[in-house]
């Protein structure tokens, strides 16, 4: 378990031994053996109220000096009051410096001096250690919250105080290292089952492919497995979640609301609520409301997950060097020749073009992801088009079927139709754009924004976005229309259109069919895995009892195999979806180009044209393409 958390801390701030010991506003390990700080084993903070921050939680830092001590103040002291005894009474000084900086025995300096260069702290508070830090020594006398027998005291900057103050730093604290434990569960839970899940989704993939397989010969059958698999899957769910509802009828405590608890690191503890299986009954019914990720969700997802990265590993680098840059500062004479000066970061290479323009090239930087990202999704669904259309107008198949028909597409797509891709991901990165654009505006305008500015704004959004809706429609099938014939974006777009306009019904018919019978799969797909999986992580499966790992929290592999089954599935069946449209338009092209006489025989299929088509089959000969 200690080598799991070791492991997170590395990745996380690149050494492992800060889980074991605090470390100080200078990077030392408070307690670590053979260093200047191995007697000091507790962390000290200067100004305890700034933790009582909100950015606490968000930088899970306190924004104060901290500095090792080997044991926490005992009294009430000011460093305005300590300075002015310090002449007649030096036993105070020589108390009170031991949590200032090291090596600082300066009681001369002024006290603006000390306080804005955090020489010392404004003021100490009787405290103890917890967790290795320093907390208030709170206690309550006849019900009033209290710290060494008082209700408020001086902060040093010539204010009275009240303890509450204190007591609300301390919750800040508390929320860090409650956030910074969950984290280190979560990654411990990962750790021990990350096979486990694994295998989830490698089950998950082998159901998909299965069920992609059964689709080929027994689509009708498949289609009622779906509706009752899925059924089945949200009936027992919300039959597991009354009947844990119904169970904590009657247990002390279990009436009460996630307000009333509050955040809790253990998550165990909102299970005990009859609320909390109130409120998961409701969620397989919200489900079946949700629509599927569009076909591209999975490019999307991954180059998003690449970004951030990225971004992460800037944000680790940009932090290095600035605190390389300070350090540079310390070791220099700056402070002796112009006191008061200190390092602060402002921006690199100073002030350029670049700076005044910033926000332009953070739209440039973020249109040429939008436009990377789709056409990236542009080359794929031409890519399985121009596969797929490959099988649907071979005059004898397998004959006439390339050898490799996806790797001689992806050649073909890459070779003659880059422009034509490019600029179909241009328009719809634009639009997109604009809609980034206008998300941008109607945030910064929402406080001051009048009700005609609102009422513009949502009418702007709601335009580009059924505009976004319509040219992904619209770039999907021209795509498929120029693996088919070759030829331009335009002229592809407009053919497309029109042919689908004069098959409208069918379009709306088979459209939506299809989609709902493959979100039906996706859903029984992630809902399947995920019930097993909860079996297993729970230990409720008798054979695998023993094999199951001891997690703090079951639900983080088990929403990691759910989320990542839906993935996986979609994955598969929007390959499916593809073929189907593909095979649409070449059939409706097919209609309009041949009329099934011997001159012009149909290339589809007789099951094809049964379904779909309005005139018999007349039997094919050799066919002129």
């Amino acid at each position: 378990m200690l080598k799991d958390m070791c492991i997170f801390a590395a990745w996380v701030h690149g050494d492992p031994r800060k889980v074991i010991y605090p470390t100080d506003s200078y990077g030392q390990f408070c307690g670590q053996k053979d260093t200047l700080n191995e007697n000091k084993t507790i962390l000290f903070y200067f100004n305890i109220l700034k933790c009582a921050s909100p950015v606490v939680l968000i930088n899970l830092q306190c924004p104060t000096t901290q500095l090792c001590v080997s044991k926490c103040p005992d009294r009430f002291a000011t460093y305005i009051d300590v300075q002015a005894s310090y002449r007649y009474k030096p036993d105070q000084w020589n108390y009170f410096r031991q949590f200032c900086k090291p090596g600082f025995n300066n009681p001369r300096k002024s006290v603006a001096q000390v306080l804005r260069d955090e020489d010392c702290p404004s003021m100490i508070i009787p405290s103890r250690p917890f967790l290795k830090r320093c907390f208030p020594d709170f206690s309550t006398k006849n019900g009033v919250l209290t710290v060494a027998n008082q209700t408020t005291f001086k902060d040093g900057r010539g204010k009275t105080r009240n303890v509450t103050d204190l007591r609300e730093a301390a919750n800040g604290i508390n929320n860090v290292l409650d956030a910074r434990s969950v984290g280190m569960k979560i990654f411990e839970d990962y750790a021990i089952s990350w096979y486990w899940i694994l295998i989830g989704l490698f089950i998950a993939m082998i159901v998909s492919l299965l069920f992609l397989v059964l689709l080929r010969f027994t689509a009708g059958v498949l289609f009622w497995i779906f509706i009752f698999g899925v059924i089945g899957i949200i009936g027992y769910g919300i039959w597991h979640c009354y009947w844990e509802y119904d169970h904590l009828k009657g247990i002390p405590g279990s009436d009460l609301t996630v307000y009333d608890i509050g955040f809790q690191t253990d998550f165990r503890v909102y299970l005990q609520l009859r609320q909390t299986w109130l409120a998961f009954s409701k969620c397989p019914l919200n489900l079946v409301s949700v629509n599927g990720y569009s076909g591209e969700s999975i490019i999307v997802f991954a180059t998003v997950s690449a970004l951030l990265n990225l971004l992460l590993h800037i944000r680790y680098n940009a932090i290095t060097l600035v605190m390389r840059m300070k350090n540079t500062f310390n070791t220099t004479n700056v402070t002796k020749l112009c006191p008061g000066a200190q390092c602060t970061f402002a921006f690199y290479g100073g002030e350029s073009l670049y700076h005044k323009y910033i926000f332009i090239f953070q739209l440039a930087n973020a249109f040429v992801f939008l436009w990377l990202v789709n056409f990236a999704i542009a080359l794929g669904q031409c890519t399985l088009a121009g596969a797929f259309a490959s099988y649907y107008w071979a005059s004898r198949k397998p004959a006439d079927i390339p050898l490799w028909p996806l790797f001689s597409s992806f050649g073909r797509a890459i070779r003659y139709h880059t422009g034509s891709l490019a600029f179909g991901a241009l328009i719809l990165a634009i639009v997109q754009l604009i809609r980034v654009i206008l998300e941008y505006l109607d945030h910064k305008l929402k406080g001051t924004q009048n009700s005609f500015t609102r009422f513009l704004l949502c009418c702007l959004k709601c335009c580009f976005w059924c505009l976004e809706k319509f040219l992904k429609f619209i770039n999907r099938n021209a795509y498929i229309m120029i693996a088919i014939y070759g030829k331009n974006f335009c002229t592809s777009a407009k053919e497309a259109f029109f042919l689908l306009m004069r098959n409208v019904v069918r379009v709306a018919v088979l459209d939506k069919v299809t989609d709902f019978l493959l979100f039906l799969g996706k859903i029984l797909v992630a809902g399947g895995v995920g019930v097993l999986a909860f079996f297993f992580f729970t230990q409720r499966i008798p054979v695998f009892a023993q094999e199951a790992p001891t997690l703090n929290y079951y639900w983080v592999p088990l929403l990691t195999v759910i989320i990542g089954s839906y993935l996986v599935a979609h994955g598969f069946f929007s390959v499916y979806a593809m073929c189907v449209d593909t095979l649409f338009l070449c059939f409706c092209e097919d209609l309009e180009r041949n009329d099934g006489s011997t001159a012009k025989p149909y290339f589809m299929s007789a099951s094809l044209h049964r379904i779909l088509g309005k005139k018999e089959l007349s039997p094919k000969k050799a066919c002129h393409f």
